[in-house]
């Protein structure tokens, strides 16, 4: 058995059986040795390292299991770059191999060499690399324990060439994982319970680690105890059912009023499995410093940022389980205050057609979305403000259900949605992507026209980078704005090149037709919809905290 060979068998043992991989030569024994186990592990051939990596943190985000990808050195990692960071944004499981050059041409700027270590050390979560082929199973396993466990995250494993095809000789034994839980600390939930019952208008922040640990069910359960408002982290709005009466909406780059006044009145805060980034914060501005901050969070250097009053360093389940074991009781004032902010979420959330200043109303869009694809549906958006409208008014009723790029990353969504199918391959999935995300990376239709795999890319077309357009006319004189406005092709042409078939939407009233016959379609589809420049978010125009 060789380098390459003992990586995937290790891989398979541990139960990592899906990856995706730009091809490339310093990696052939592992190529080779993934074409051997074809029936066993799934290789997806992407289009670029970048769409790779996207549709593996997609998969690691809707399953909560890492997959693989692969690339070359140098060129191949830095395009790869991207959806690790993204990853490391979102707590998302995943792991990088990168075929690197033998280890007598390192550190001398041999080909393509450069130094992964120094490269991914503030963006990964540990970089790795075997010292000898018989250290290959060792490393494969520390690589894909370390990415699940605590707060998830990217790992990157650097594979010299010569390592990868030399001999291993002796097999190590592939122990299964440990459960790596952190249990709560007496103390801290005898802290939080002291917070608790002496608050008089709690509220909770979720966030990803619910979805990650299926800690749902605890949540709701706590949520119900204390009669407490529930708000969820940015871009997890699937880690709370939004009709529970407890749900207050989703933490938006623009806050909605009355969820300001929500943390104006609040006297205690429970940032329950969210590391409280800072679009969520309102760039660190939403807690106000007499209020009281418990935080939850498997991961000790994010407590160690929040400066919390109370901090909970375990796994969400075991601190929501022991709060659960404690609590009972609330005053009543707590629950008519929840009541109200419920009742505010679902007059936010309710969808008014006819604010569009265009032809075709993403709001309308969202309803039909809502009515057609079912409660199962996985939706996807790219970076961009089209988005916000998913945001605010697709009401999710099922965890793991949504995936998003909390980086903001453009170009995330059409590998995402490659990577959501695999992950949940019975689920309709939609892809929301505007026009200049698309373009970054739309050609990854191919490989999911090749896969043969059931997606429905929506292209919203404003023929700008809408985000910063209307920034450029919040901050300057009406049209004064510069590199903001782009030609885009005509993408049901662009589609059916790939053999995906494509639809044009020009007027909302076209579109729920449009969708039906996606939707019945075998593989992947497209929908253009063409959508007017002013449109760029719901509602009135509100200035962006980022």
């Amino acid at each position: 058995m060789n380098g390459g060979e003992a990586l995937v068998d290790t891989l398979l043992a541990l139960g990592v059986d899906t990856g995706f991989t730009v091809p490339g030569e310093s990696f052939l024994t592992v190529i080779e040795a993934l074409r051997v186990k074809r029936d066993s592990f799934r290789l997806l051939s992407t289009r670029h390292e970048g769409g790779a990596a996207f549709a593996a943190e997609a998969y690691g985000k809707l399953s909560g299991r890492p997959a693989a990808v692969f690339v070359s050195r140098g060129p191949g990692a830095t395009n790869a770059a991207i959806g690790i960071h993204t990853a490391r944004q979102s707590s998302t499981p995943l792991l990088l191999f990168i075929g690197h050059v033998r280890t007598r041409s390192k550190g001398r700027e041999a080909f393509q060499e450069i130094d992964h270590h120094a490269m991914f050390a503030p963006v990964a979560k540990a970089v790795m690399e075997p010292g000898s082929a018989t250290d290959i199973q060792t490393i494969t396993r520390q690589a894909v324990r370390e990415s699940v466990a605590g707060r998830p995250g990217p790992v990157v494993v650097v594979l010299p060439r010569d390592i990868t095809e030399a001999r291993v000789d002796e097999a190590v034994p592939i122990v299964a994982l440990d459960s790596n839980r952190h249990p709560a600390p007496a103390e801290s939930i005898r802290a939080a319970l002291d917070a608790v019952t002496t608050a008089r208008f709690p509220i909770i922040i979720a966030g990803e680690m619910v979805s990650q640990e299926r800690a749902g069910k605890l949540l709701v359960e706590f949520a119900a105890k204390l009669a407490a408002p529930v708000v969820s982290a940015y871009r997890q709005m699937d880690v709370f059912p939004n009709e529970h009466p407890a749900y207050a909406g989703h933490l938006e780059i623009n806050r909605a009023d009355f969820q300001r006044d929500a943390f104006a009145r609040a006297d205690l805060v429970l940032a329950v499995g969210t590391r409280l980034d800072g679009i969520t914060t309102e760039d660190y501005s939403l807690l106000r410093s007499d209020q009281k901050l418990v935080h939850l969070y498997p991961d000790a250097k994010v407590l160690e940022g929040a400066a919390a009053d109370v901090t909970i360093h375990s796994d969400v389940g075991s601190a929501l389980t022991s709060l659960n074991r404690e609590l009972d009781g609330f005053p009543e004032e707590r629950a008519a205050w929840r009541d109200e902010l419920h009742a505010a979420y679902l007059n936010l959330s309710s969808i008014t057609t006819g604010e569009a200043h265009g032809a075709v109303d993403l709001s309308a869009v969202v309803q039909i979305i809502s009515e057609t694809a079912g409660e199962e549906a996985v939706v996807l958006t790219d970076g961009g403000s089209f988005a916000r409208w998913v945001h605010r008014y697709y009401r999710f009723s099922a965890p793991r259900r949504f995936a998003g790029p909390v980086s903001g990353a453009m170009g995330y969504a059409v590998p995402g949605a490659i990577g959501a199918a695999l992950a949940v391959p019975d689920a309709p999935i939609i892809a929301f992507v505007g026009d200049g995300g698309f373009m970054m990376t739309g050609q990854e239709l191919s490989t999911a026209a090749q896969e043969r795999l059931n997606i429905v890319v929506i292209v919203c077309d404003n023929q700008a980078h809408g985000s910063i357009l209307h920034a450029q006319w919040q901050q300057y004189a009406d049209g004064s704005d510069y590199a903001t406005r782009i030609a885009s092709p005509d993408f049901v042409a662009v589609a059916r090149a790939y053999g995906v078939p494509g639809w044009r939407v020009e007027h909302s009233a076209d579109f729920a037709a449009a969708l039906q016959a996606a939707m019945a379609s075998d593989g992947p589809t497209l929908l253009h919809l063409i959508t007017d420049q002013r449109d760029i978010v719901p509602g009135r125009p509100e200035d962006d905290v980022v």
